[in-house]
């Protein structure tokens, strides 16, 4: 009787080790999930960022405000007869230097051209 069992239990061991391990088991299937979770965000990402994209580009296309925006923070174009006014926040690392420009070889201290 006792053979019997223990051949039995073998037998039940041996029918488990494809549904946990084998080709189509549940580690593989758990495993394939979570990639498939993942595709799915990364999807969800690249959408929302082509998206984001496409309305720019209809901006661009259409108005001409963001033309204009980016013309102002992007290369610093103002508008004739504007004043151009930059506030710095203290510390900012993108501030200019505020340190006196040495002048041009042919101007005097004051940048006013030499007269030969």
């Amino acid at each position: 009787m006792r053979l019997i069992t223990l051949a039995l239990v073998a037998l039940l061991l041996l029918i488990q080790y494809p549904l946990w391990l084998g080709k189509g088991g549940w580690l593989t299937v758990s495993d394939l999930e979570a990639q498939v979770d993942a595709m799915r965000k990364k999807t969800d990402d690249l959408k929302a960022r082509n998206a984001h994209l496409e309305s720019e580009v209809r901006d661009l296309k259409e108005g001409t405000g963001a033309v204009e925006e980016r013309a102002r923070y992007e290369l610093g174009m103002i508008k004739q007869n504007e004043i151009f006014v930059q506030v710095l926040k203290k510390g900012d690392k993108n501030a200019p230097s505020m340190t006196p420009q040495k002048p041009l070889p042919d101007t005097d201290k004051k940048g006013k051209p030499l007269e030969d």
